[in-house]
């Protein structure tokens, strides 16, 4: 058998696992630190606005990662701001 008919090898996926493994584990399911808000629309702009001024994009990778209005609230809207937990 020549090494093409061979199957790959699996210890890289074997480290991966485990360290996803690890950090679910302590509780950090992804590098980043994320919180969700529900808030008006002008209230909503400013706390996005204080989060990327606060911890700033280029360094933190900043920013909004989901958000929708809300149906039967106005103009309430539920979004979800993602950033690093440091600049390092």
């Amino acid at each position: 058998m020549n090494r093409y008919n061979q199957p790959p090898p699996l210890e890289g996926l074997r480290r991966e696992i485990a360290r996803a493994r690890e950090r679910k584990s302590q509780g950090l399911q992804s590098g980043f630190v994320r919180e969700t808000f529900r808030l008006n629309r002008e209230e909503a702009r400013a706390k996005a606005k204080e989060w990327f001024s606060t911890w700033p994009k280029a360094a933190y990778w900043t920013e909004v990662e989901s958000w929708r209005m809300l149906d039967g609230e106005g103009d309430t809207i539920e979004f979800t701001m993602r950033r690093l937990p440091t600049a390092d």
